[in-house]
């Protein structure tokens, strides 16, 4: 885990819910968990502040860090993607988004379509992205102040299911997402007894919890959380999904309590059992 990553996790599981700030010390001592050097640490944090997503103020001696609204708002959507699936039955409407982009303007392209990716939008081809969900208002949201990027949206229907399926086969790689969550699967179903049976505590239990969390939490940006009837047979994603619920579940009181010990705080009641 690079240390960047492992910062923003740990503000996402557990510093968030103790006001979404950390005393400098104490941020040393999570990261050495990890084996991340005070130097980095210290590095890293500066850059965040640098950059906007951590503000900074003085305790006497100390450094206290806090989340920016920027960072909130960016934990807030990351939490809602890694943690929430669509439930409601699909209602066979496809959402379009064509957008134009002045060649000029390449860094605006790319940022759209790393937006559109992120919100479940795939590409049919190079400018048209659909998606089953009605999506589309967030993408103009997020690209309002955006003058450059034009964005028609459309809603649509295809001729039958068959070429549903076909159309999401053409717009995401779900064999190899599935191939990756079915090897996900292979790693961690099988510690759900340890995870069960408490067999993590401590430094290992906040260790294992934020492995966990690093290692699924790239599913949200590839997986489009298309409805059962568009997936392939056998689709792994909606195991992979349970099975990762259940243990960020299980591994929470154990690494909550090294957290505790290692901050010298503890989380509001807000936080959620997952």
């Amino acid at each position: 885990m690079k240390a960047r990553s492992l910062v923003f996790d740990l503000f996402g599981d557990h510093l968030r819910y103790r006001g979404g700030e950390v005393r400098l010390r104490a941020l040393v001592s999570l990261m050495g968990c990890f084996d991340v050097s005070e130097a980095t640490v210290r590095v890293v944090a500066a850059r965040l502040r640098k950059e906007g997503w951590l503000s900074s103020r003085r305790e006497g001696r100390e450094t206290v860090y806090a989340l920016t609204p920027t960072a909130w708002a960016l934990l807030d959507e990351g939490r809602e993607r890694i943690f929430d699936r669509v439930r409601v039955p699909w209602d066979g409407q496809w959402h379009m988004v064509l957008y134009s982009v002045p060649e000029s303007e390449r860094a605006l392209r790319e940022q759209l379509r790393k937006k559109l990716a992120w919100f479940g939008f795939g590409p049919l081809n190079s400018s048209v992205w659909l998606s089953p969900h009605d999506r589309a208002g967030l993408v103009r949201r997020a690209f309002a102040d955006e003058p450059a990027a034009r964005l028609d949206v459309f809603r649509s229907r295809s001729e039958n299911p068959a070429h549903d399926r076909d159309v999401a086969a053409r717009s995401w790689d779900l064999g190899e997402l599935d191939r990756d969550y079915a090897g996900w699967l292979s790693t961690y179903r099988p510690r759900l007894a340890a995870y069960r049976s408490g067999a993590y505590e401590g430094v290992a239990a906040l260790r294992e919890r934020m492995t966990l969390v690093h290692d699924y939490r790239r599913f949200p940006f590839r997986d489009p959380d298309l409805p059962p009837e568009l997936l392939p047979e056998g689709w792994h994603g909606r195991v992979a999904h349970e099975v990762f619920l259940e243990a960020h579940s299980l591994l929470r009181a154990p690494a909550e309590a090294c957290v505790d010990e290692l901050t010298g705080s503890a989380a509001a009641p807000e936080e959620q059992a997952g």
